[in-house]
């Protein structure tokens, strides 16, 4: 297994990661974990610097503190003016991570420009079904929490067929079977109506869950 340095670890764990808690549930510290997780499995099977993946990985959302609008533009911006980084990493290295956090956002319909942003790309996924429909439910309840419970099915089962169904805007851009496997499943629920069953039993299961806490 490729080993990243222990200092840039040290900080990103420090200085960098702590940010995500002020994120929205659908980006905060357990999706960073996840898209972590998958950036480094992917890098696995690629020749790529691993100190790269990773520090793409932590710094791809980072710009959502301040608005998702823009925010890959807002995370990169964040990236190339961390002084710090200069202390593992060469400018050119830095251009080519600023540009692979740029290019990461789903809506994107043309491949990244980088093997770094495809990396992320594909890792941001994360195209686990259940989790895909629970943070997309957990943004409405925090972004539209006078949307009643049908409500909120629509809005998820809507939003969940523009970006996944059939000719969806969302591109897979390395092969990854357990995305494409998702994929496929998010694809069936949509077609045979599951979809919004899946919904109703995680919007209350989030319900639940905000009672407890």
């Amino acid at each position: 297994m490729k080993e990243i340095t222990e200092s840039l670890r040290e900080y990103a764990e420090e200085k960098i990661l702590p940010l995500y808690e002020d994120c929205d549930a659908a980006h905060g510290p357990e999706h960073i974990r996840t898209v972590l997780s998958n950036s480094l499995e992917l890098a696995e099977k690629l020749d790529v610097d691993i100190d790269m993946v990773y520090t793409v990985a932590v710094y791809h959302d980072v710009g959502v503190r301040f608005g998702r609008k823009d925010h890959e533009e807002t995370s990169a911006k964040w990236l190339r003016e961390d002084e710090a980084l200069k202390r593992w990493f060469t400018e050119e290295q830095i251009r080519i991570m600023g540009e692979a956090v740029e290019d990461h956002r789903a809506s994107r319909q043309e491949p990244p420009r980088n093997l770094y942003g495809s990396i992320v790309s594909e890792a941001d996924r994360d195209l686990e079904p259940e989790r895909i429909v629970r943070r997309c439910l957990e943004y409405g309840v925090e972004y539209f929490p006078e949307m009643n419970e049908e409500q909120q099915i629509e809005r998820s089962t809507a939003h969940i067929r523009e970006k996944y169904g059939e000719g969806g805007y969302l591109h897979l851009w390395l092969p990854c079977p357990k995305n494409e496997r998702g994929l496929a499943t998010l694809r069936e629920w949509l077609r045979t109506g599951e979809i919004k069953e899946k919904c109703r039993v995680i919007l209350r299961e989030i319900a639940a869950e905000k009672k407890e806490q």
